[in-house]
């Protein structure tokens, strides 16, 4: 389906990076920023959750999570030299996705299961339940999202002047990150199921686990466009930023293909 797109059809797309929000040295300074707050979270992680939580294989978890995220900051700390990043934009925007997700989606989605974990009374069995259930719900959203998406793509929303254009140009005079709210019916069960059924006594502690999960799952919302964003950029000439810095025009890369 996307090996027939033009690049009418993702002209929306293209306004992040027509803004310069989501330029080579723009993202260079989020990565700076991601190699910070990625080492912030995992020491959140191992020193604060990791000593209290009784999630089985919380061990293995932590030095999974440890060896992903020390490869992300070395890879952020050389995608953030300008020398390296103008000759490998595409490769700096597949980071950004990287360090997006785990720092927002996968250390959210640990910080969840060990807060649940910290209730000493839950047994693992339940404790490995709820996360098998949560991560089926997890790929059934990205799943439905892509479809969404597609359908939207199809139908040409995405196209200059149409309603989606004026919303998403309406909504991004308000944030420079867009917000993506799931008040699906799937997050209302696991809020319902984290609170009965583990009975957690501190609503700090629960509101907190909440919280990780809908952004956890929020990700995986806005996973599907950073995807398309990233194929237009190896796709679309006009995806791309020239060597001066500045946005390759859209009508001279109109139909060309990198």
């Amino acid at each position: 389906m996307l090996k027939n797109l033009t690049i009418e059809d993702v002209a929306v797309l293209r306004e992040p990076l027509v803004s310069g929000r989501q330029s080579p040295n723009a993202l260079a300074g989020a990565l700076v920023l991601g190699a910070f707050m990625q080492s912030l979270i995992y020491y959140l992680e191992y020193t604060v959750l990791g000593s209290v939580t009784n999630f089985p294989y919380k061990d293995q978890i932590l030095a999974v999570h440890f060896w992903i995220t020390t490869v992300l900051v070395i890879l952020s700390v050389i995608y953030a030299i300008p020398l390296i990043y103008r000759k490998s934009q595409k490769t700096q925007y597949l980071l950004t996705i990287l360090v997006s997700q785990n720092f927002f989606a996968v250390s959210s989605y640990i910080i969840g299961l060990f807060l649940l974990g910290e209730n000493q009374e839950v047994s693992e069995s339940s404790l490995l339940t709820f996360t098998m259930v949560t991560l089926c719900l997890g790929a059934l959203l990205f799943i439905v999202t892509v479809i969404r998406f597609s359908i939207l793509l199809r139908k040409g929303m995405y196209r200059k002047g149409s309603k989606r254009d004026e919303l998403r140009a309406k909504f991004e005079k308000k944030t420079y990150i867009p917000a993506v709210i799931i008040g699906s019916t799937a997050l209302l069960f696991i809020i319902q199921f984290a609170v009965r059924t583990y009975n957690l006594a501190d609503l700090e502690d629960a509101m907190i686990a909440i919280l990780s999960f809908a952004v956890f799952y929020t990700m995986i919302f806005v996973l599907p466009e950073q995807l398309v964003i990233l194929y237009c950029k190896f796709r679309f000439k006009s995806f791309n930023f020239d060597k001066r810095g500045y946005l390759d025009s859209e009508d001279s890369a109109k139909g060309r293909k990198l």
